[in-house]
């Protein structure tokens, strides 16, 4: 939690790797809540409720699916240390997931840390159209119902840009964060005081 307050988060080298070591990009990616931005055609596709939303439903479920390699992602970094690292944060209420569900199938869902006013995204996963982006305007929603201030998507790819999302120098990106640490913790689940 430390590091995160300071701007740093962790990787691995491969799911094999039982290592990890510290990140500090940079150029660090955000989403500004403020001017979040979905397409008339995902707007659309959400109307028509395709997914059950929970949030927190599955937690170790979601790390674990974002953690499969598949056809478009042949290897990953979230190795087995993390996973047991973020469920720990889980169960402490510290790191939480949104997941998209058909019936009993999990479907999609990202999973992050939220610490004082910030949410810091760690990874997601779709394995139906749009199931990934669907949870990431609900957590958008949630956040910004709960005060949120700070997105951090640790980096920028042509998916989230689409969103909005931004890169900012890591000058200006340890002010955000420095403002959303003097924030006490806000409570992202339900079953949070």
């Amino acid at each position: 939690m430390r590091a995160y307050s300071i701007g740093l988060f962790p990787m691995a080298e491969s799911a094999d790797d039982p290592e990890i070591f510290w990140v500090e990009p940079e150029l660090r990616g955000i989403i500004p809540l403020d001017t979040f931005h979905v397409s008339k055609s995902l707007a659309k596709k959400i109307r028509q409720h395709p997914f059950d939303i929970r949030f927190d439903s599955d937690f170790e479920a979601v790390i674990a699916a974002c953690g499969e390699q598949t056809s478009d992602r042949p290897s990953t970094w979230i190795n087995e240390t993390i996973r047991s690292l973020y469920a720990t944060l889980h169960h402490i209420g510290h790191a939480h997931s949104v997941e998209a569900w058909e019936g009993d199938r999990l479907v999609g869902g990202l999973y992050g840390v939220s610490l004082g006013s910030a949410f810091f995204g760690e990874s997601m996963f779709s394995r139906r159209t749009d199931a990934s982006k669907i949870c990431l305007v609900y957590l958008v929603e949630r956040l910004r119902e709960r005060g949120f201030t700070l997105l951090d998507t640790q980096f920028t790819t042509e998916h989230l840009k689409t969103f909005g999302a931004i890169d900012v120098p890591k000058d200006a990106y340890a002010k955000m964060l420095e403002e959303a640490m003097e924030s006490p913790n806000l409570s992202f689940s339900d079953d949070q005081p």
